[in-house]
């Protein structure tokens, strides 16, 4: 059985969603970046072991990544999973976890990376917005995709009402893309692409507003 190691920095929402998904693998650790943070008591109540490597302890940013990935490697992860962890990892770090770490982000991907994802998409006045599981390389938020969801864009929507549209589909497609990596049907290949065997599922397309 592959062991998860979940990275967060706050309430850790999506973190919770995996701890729930009844996923086929070990999630062997939390480990946050804030000692305050409300999802480490999450990750107790399931007796998930914790830890803080706390960013502030360290002079800079490589010395960070560093402690961290120590801490880490304590429990020899197959997957590293960054959920809502607010912390820009360096170059060296995210290269040598190449192909096991992945992130969740609130947009589809190549549009709207970095943060405020949502005010961004209801300034621009998009009809369709939703969110990507992808793998973290070096450049921030452009890794390559694993899985997205698409949802509609209300007029009366709020960067409020949209994001928790938006968080419901986070919590299906990270537990789908997380349990994917565990079975060992998605994997980056040596180009740097994402391969896998699992079978493509034609659907109807996503039209908003609809057409008539």
């Amino acid at each position: 059985m592959k062991n998860i190691v979940i990275l967060i920095s706050g309430r850790g929402s999506n973190m919770q969603a995996l701890l729930e998904a009844n996923l086929p693998c070990k999630i062997a650790a939390v480990i946050s970046n804030r000692a305050d943070a409300q999802g480490l008591e999450i990750a107790r109540m399931h007796d998930i072991p914790t830890a803080v490597v706390a960013h502030r302890d360290y002079p800079d940013r490589a010395s960070f990544d560093a402690a961290l990935a120590a801490a880490i490697d304590r429990h020899a992860p197959d997957v590293i999973a960054l959920a809502g962890f607010m912390r820009i990892l360096t170059d060296h770090f995210v290269e040598r976890y190449r192909g096991k770490l992945v992130n969740i982000h609130p947009s589809l991907l190549p549009a709207y990376p970095g943060i405020d994802t949502h005010e961004r998409a209801l300034s621009d006045g998009i009809k369709i917005h939703g969110c990507t599981v992808h793998f973290v390389t070096p450049t921030l938020d452009h890794g390559p995709i694993i899985i997205q969801a698409a949802v509609p864009v209300m007029r009366s929507d709020t960067p409020q009402t949209l994001s928790e549209r938006v968080l419901h589909e986070e919590h299906r497609i990270y537990a789908q893309a997380i349990r994917w990596l565990c079975r060992g049907q998605v994997w980056l290949n040596k180009e740097g692409r994402v391969s896998g065997n699992r079978l493509e599922q034609p659907g109807a397309a996503l039209i908003f507003p609809g057409l008539e």
